[in-house]
């Protein structure tokens, strides 16, 4: 990885942070500092709204906070929007942040930004879930 910067789609937020997932090491690295997460003010306004709909106001409140509150978090403001996924414009928001805070790659599973890998600039890499996952074991077992 040439540097350590990401952002992470809702999905993938969600599914991390469960003790029961296989992806937990995904939380439990940003909490470690295994990488740095990026995200927008609109970024996290999606994390708490999606959270709360799939748990409660409690745990988006609490995993919010933790965001807030982690030195790993970076906070960037896009100050242009690319347009860049016309599918789902509402995922936008993660290109954009992901080129203003020049992140390594977007970690998700949503096929919307499978369009990315045909446009050559800004060139954003996607990677999945299960993957960056392993990607992060393979780190913290020196391999």
């Amino acid at each position: 990885m040439k540097n350590n910067k990401i952002v992470l789609d809702t999905n993938c937020l969600i599914s991390s942070l469960s003790r029961k997932s296989p992806t937990y090491n995904v939380w439990k690295g940003l909490l470690r500092g295994d990488y740095v997460l990026c995200v927008s003010i609109e970024i996290i306004k999606e994390y708490e709204e999606i959270i709360a709909l799939k748990t409660n106001n409690d745990v988006a409140r609490n995993v919010i906070e933790t965001l807030i509150n982690c030195r790993f978090v970076e906070v960037h403001e896009p100050y242009y929007r690319f347009n860049l996924i016309e599918s789902d414009r509402d995922d936008n928001k993660f290109v954009d942040c992901a080129i203003a805070s020049n992140a390594c790659f977007i970690v998700s599973e949503d096929s919307h930004f499978k369009i990315l890998s045909s446009i050559p600039f800004p060139h954003i890499e996607v990677i999945d879930l299960l993957s960056f996952s392993s990607y992060l074991y393979s780190m913290s077992n020196g391999k």
